[in-house]
């Protein structure tokens, strides 16, 4: 995305013309802010769906609070900081920093006697790798049978008269619902304005449970995230839906040598007594102590990897993962939680500053258009000029309207175009459907057919005249790809041919 420097322009312009507004010059300065930020990623779904769990698979440590406490019903930012720092930012009064503590290895918040309804928001910095590229957001649960605990996560999600706070969102949920739906359907109109795009990820978060906690249970998940995902209502919302098993994904990331030591000694029991002592959760805790491991321990394990993990990791061990840590990776791996990572990488990370760029446009717009000022008419047309040249932007528009099918193309064309223009992910590998052994020359041979075959179909007078503008962007993005594959110098060996192609 080439357009941050115009839009940043286009909002220190907007200042001065609101100079005299303090409430108005700060949300415009918070838009400009958010030009340099990390991509914010918020965390959403109902209540129970295991927004925290997962988060923690994220950051790879137990910091965001999983039980009920009240914490769970406040708005938490975690951000990537060198020194850990937990920040309260109160109703009223100024913010105040709040004690670090940890119990049996999990970060334990204490409020100092505030309320949770008493604290707009938690700041927590932390010094974890995948937060450099983004800001993670935790929401109270959606749903909740408090109504101003959901409401929370509503109003910040899907305000009515602005963009969101959160630039993209992983949607956490155990079934489709109405609900659920209801709830994209709004963070979709909300943060993508009149523009329209895809911007959040399904995830079945507790996979495990749909096989009852078997080693098999993620392929019978895998199949119903393959029905949601054909789902026509659920595929304009988002741009993929996966299983995981979120409890499985936190553990796995904070692996103890106590814990990988419980597996080997499971593992090393004869199939018979090993099956017969998983067969259930209380057998499990009950015979526990027949292979060194004391009930309380047991019941700990049992709640750090469920029934699922119990059964996986002596599996595993069995099938040669000897030591804790390749042990930790292949969990986090069978998790889910790789593949999801590699999803927001792709449709997420690799965005990042087309969807920074669209929210600050977003909330311009909509400020002036509700202020009008004698210089808004001038704001306004930059606001369009720099739309019109944001190629990127067009992708997302576009890659919207083909999810809804609300583009007259054929089904097989319209299935290209929409991986074209990144809907499988944003490097040319993804948009050519060429595989990871692809070289520049494959990419240059793919990337100049693809654009001669859109050149035809949008000069064919057959063509559907309301499919032209698709095609215009379609073509678009294949002379960019046609050009990402020219700037490789002839000669280059295949693996940094292989890394240019991607990028």
């Amino acid at each position: 995305m080439r357009d941050g420097g115009a839009v940043e322009a286009l909002l220190l312009e907007a200042v001065q013309v609101y100079d005299d507004d303090p409430a108005l010059r700060t949300e415009l300065e918070g838009y400009a802010r958010r030009l340099r930020e990390p991509l914010r990623v918020a965390v959403a779904g109902m209540v129970k769906a295991g927004k925290s769990t997962l988060l923690n698979a994220i950051i790879g440590e137990e910091i965001a609070p999983t039980d009920t406490g009240e914490c769970t019903r406040i708005v938490t930012w975690y951000r990537h900081a060198a020194t850990p720092r937990i920040t309260a930012y109160p109703m009223e009064g100024e913010p105040r920093l709040l004690p670090l503590r940890r119990v049996d290895g999990r970060l334990v918040f204490d409020l100092g006697g505030q309320q949770a309804d008493e604290v707009a928001r938690l700041v927590v910095e932390w010094p974890a790798e995948n937060l450099r590229a983004m800001t993670l957001i935790d929401t109270p649960g959606i749903g909740s049978l408090s109504a101003e605990v959901s409401a929370r996560s509503t109003q910040f999600l899907t305000p009515e008269d602005a963009p969101s706070e959160a630039d993209a969102v992983i949607y956490l949920m155990r079934h489709l619902h109405g609900s659920d739906l209801k709830f994209l359907e709004a963070f979709r109109d909300t943060s993508a304005a009149s523009s329209g795009t895809v911007n959040a990820l399904a995830v079945l978060s507790r996979a495990d449970e749909v096989g009852s906690g078997r080693i098999d249970s993620l392929i019978s998940a895998s199949r119903i995230a393959d029905r949601y995902r054909a789902d026509p209502s659920l595929r304009s919302l988002v741009l993929d839906v996966l299983p995981m098993a979120g409890l499985l994904a936190q553990s796995a990331r904070t692996l103890r040598q106590a814990e990988y030591e419980a597996f080997v000694a499971l593992a090393a029991l004869g199939k018979t007594e090993r099956e017969r002592m998983l067969l259930s959760a209380d057998r499990f805790v009950t015979g526990s102590a027949a292979i060194g491991i004391p009930p309380e321990d047991a019941a700990r394990l049992l709640d750090r990897f469920g029934m699922f993990g119990l059964r996986l990791g002596p599996a595993l061990v069995r099938g040669g993962t000897n030591n804790p840590t390749a042990l930790a990776h292949e969990l986090a791996r069978r998790s889910g939680l790789d593949h999801l990572m590699t999803l927001v990488t792709r449709q997420f990370s690799a965005r990042a500053t087309t969807l920074r760029v669209r929210t600050a446009l977003t909330g311009l717009e909509a400020l002036v258009r509700g202020n009008p000022r004698e210089a808004g008419a001038g704001l306004l047309a930059g606001v369009e000029r720099v739309k019109a040249n944001a190629h990127e932007i067009n992708e997302l528009r576009l890659l919207s309207a083909l999810r809804s099918g609300g583009v007259p193309l054929p089904a097989r064309v319209a299935e290209e175009a929409e991986r074209l223009v990144g809907g499988s992910g944003t490097g040319a590998l993804e948009r050519l459907a060429l595989n990871s052994g692809a070289d520049v020359e494959d990419v240059r041979s793919a990337s100049l057919g693809t654009l001669h075959r859109w050149r035809v179909l949008a000069e064919n007078p057959l063509t559907d005249r309301g499919a032209l503008e698709a095609c215009q962007i379609v073509l678009r993005s294949c002379e960019e790809l046609v050009v990402l594959a020219g700037s490789v110098p002839q000669g280059t060996e295949p693996a940094r041919g292989r890394h240019r192609a991607a990028s």
